[in-house]
């Protein structure tokens, strides 16, 4: 773990472990281990054995579906606090998509039978995992909501909005700016058409005032207006 921050005090950061008493984030503590991964490793496979949950401490991480000829469609992207892989623990069937580090990412990593524990002997965890299987079920309904019904232009304006709310707040100019390492092929993957339509889309998206582009990457410059165009 990073200087200064024992084990059991991250974990008692993290949304998922906030309702354990102490004695239970010792024992949380003691069976799990640290694993620290570069930008663009890959964490787990599509069909690998679910054996793991895994915690975000540090870092940010794609869950994607690949396809046969290379393509991979991106569901979603997890931040520090967030927890992944949950799913492969609960029915015992290989992991359903990838995992892989956007930047460098720290995480903490509970055995599936330490995992299997706590949810039979810790009510708070069952919650929470009840919480977290309920947010993906309600991520994965906007997402084929989106794929239904908006265009291409409303489903990259939707995902600039959510990307926006998850960049923190403006910076002085007034700007949200995305993180740097976004590129075109990934915005691509998240809404399903190619980069060179994100690219075209993006352009007329910054000649609206919309969004900025330059060499730090995209800024978000009208937010109410990006949220406007999400409902086309």
């Amino acid at each position: 773990m990073l200087p200064g921050r024992p084990l059991v005090a991250s974990l008692a950061r993290i949304p998922f472990f906030a309702g354990l008493a102490a004695d239970a984030l010792e024992r949380v503590a003691a069976g799990t281990r640290t694993r620290r991964f570069r930008r663009g490793e890959v964490i787990f496979h599509a069909g690998d054995p679910g054996d793991a949950l895994f915690v975000i401490v540090t870092g940010e991480v794609k869950i994607s579906v690949p396809s046969e000829s290379g393509e991979e469609a991106i569901l979603t992207t997890l931040h520090e606090g967030d927890v992944f892989g949950e799913l492969a623990l609960l029915d015992g069937a290989p992991r359903s998509a990838s995992a892989a580090a956007l930047v460098a990412t720290e995480t903490v990593v509970l055995p599936r039978d330490r995992f299997r524990e706590l949810v039979a002997t810790e009510p708070a965890i069952r919650d929470a995992l009840l919480a977290s299987l309920a947010s993906e079920l309600r991520r994965l309904t906007t997402h084929v909501e989106e794929l239904h019904f908006l265009d291409m232009t409303g489903r990259l304006a939707a995902r600039l909005v959510r990307l926006a709310g998850e960049s923190g707040p403006p910076e002085v100019d007034g700007a949200i700016h995305l993180r740097a390492s976004l590129t075109q092929a990934e915005l691509a993957s998240m809404v399903g058409c190619t980069r060179q339509s994100v690219n075209k889309l993006l352009g007329q998206f910054s000649d609206a005032g919309l969004v900025r582009l330059d060499r730090d990457g995209i800024a978000v410059t009208d937010l109410p207006g990006l949220v406007t165009a999400s409902h086309r």
